[in-house]
């Protein structure tokens, strides 16, 4: 864990680490930010390839049953064609020039996109096989420090976090407008990346049976600023509502941004929603899937808290099927609205049709 947690700090600085296979060395940089092929290249002795995922290439057109696919990159690849294969959407596929030689992700590979994900990243890497030319210089820069080698696999098991590792930091009483008597209790994940609060609303340890529980994944633009494009910061006020309503409970208020893929990506989405695309299909041109979100760190904090049955408000079926999975009992749900606008409704109507979230007739009322 602790030099998974290196790695990601060097990645998000731009700076290449080793993901070590027990086969071959591998040198992995993000695409995001990144300045210089060559220089990767003059590193690894060898030409690198530029790793994208089933989502992205689907956007493209092409088909792929692996999670993830190497391109190797023609001599004369720029920056701009980096990013018009990464992220840019484009109407038809590049050039058949520049998509010469896809070939299924080895395990390295799978573990470099995976790493950028847990990063936050655009979820694209470049990877070099470090050449046996270049195999000493390259053991003399992670002797020296200068270099990170990680194991791939451990690499590739970094998006679930760490079950069970969670810590819980600190905790105070924070009165809310429709919930004057609520307690904050912060967890920090191992990695130290991602904080998560558990809003304890009244004393829900003095319920009997299931606890009202709310899951709500953090949103700045809509919980903060009130942002139009989704009612994620009125179903969060709601929420708190309703919970004081039905006596107390719990709201763990996650850090998944954008449904997991973080706010830098998630403001990409919105300007490719603004050109036409639904939610899903603008994070399926940036190579994510419909829904990036881990609720194992949910699972944790309830049973920090030692709460084990809960009533959830959602109408998002994969929480109700992540808490069971986890061993929460789900002994009901509440559907949870905010308000259907013209600026929200292509929004809410992909989450209902494409998603399968719940939402009843409360879209076809919109409008009458």
């Amino acid at each position: 864990m602790y030099h998974i947690e290196r790695a990601i700090f060097d990645i998000r600085r731009g700076l290449p680490v080793v993901l070590n296979t027990g086969e071959k060395r591998l040198l992995v940089q993000a695409l995001e930010g990144i300045e210089s092929v060559d220089m990767l290249a003059k590193l690894a002795g060898t030409r690198p390839s530029l790793v994208l995922t089933r989502h992205r290439l689907e956007a493209m057109g092409m088909s792929l049953t692996a999670e993830a696919a190497c391109l190797p990159l023609v001599e004369h690849v720029n920056e701009d064609d980096l990013q018009a294969l990464a992220v840019v959407q484009t109407a038809s596929r590049p050039a058949h020039s520049l998509l010469s030689g896809l070939k299924p992700a080895g395990p390295g590979e799978r573990g470099a996109v995976a790493l950028m994900r847990r990063a936050l990243l655009i979820p694209a890497a470049l990877c070099a096989d470090v050449s046996d030319q270049a195999a000493e210089s390259v053991a003399q820069e992670i002797a020296q420090g200068k270099l990170l080698e990680v194991d791939s696999r451990d690499a590739a098991k970094c998006l679930a976090g760490a079950p069970g590792m969670l810590k819980r930091v600190s905790e105070a009483r924070i009165p809310l407008e429709d919930a004057a008597e609520s307690r904050f209790v912060l967890f920090r994940e191992p990695d130290g990346l991602r904080e998560h609060v558990a809003v304890v609303i009244g004393q829900p340890e003095t319920l009997e049976g299931a606890v009202p529980l709310r899951l709500h994944s953090a949103c700045l633009t809509g919980d903060l600023f009130g942002s139009l494009r989704c009612d994620c910061g009125e179903q969060l006020r709601n929420a708190v509502a309703g919970i004081q309503a039905m006596g107390g409970g719990v709201l763990l208020y996650l850090a998944q941004e954008g449904r997991g893929i973080g706010l830098a990506n998630k403001l990409r989405a919105y300007t490719l929603q603004d050109g036409g695309l639904d939610t899903m299909d603008a994070d399926q041109v940036l190579g994510f899937g419909d829904d990036e979100r881990q609720y194992a760190v949910a699972v944790d904090m309830l049973n920090a808290l030692k709460i084990s049955q809960v009533q959830l408000l959602t109408n998002n079926p994969l929480k109700i099927a992540a808490l069971r999975e986890g061993g929460i009992e789900v002994v009901s749900r509440q559907a949870l609205y905010g308000s259907v606008t013209d600026q929200n409704h292509r929004y809410l109507s992909a989450k209902a049709n494409r998603a399968g979230h719940l939402f009843g007739d409360v879209l076809g009322r919109h409008g009458r």
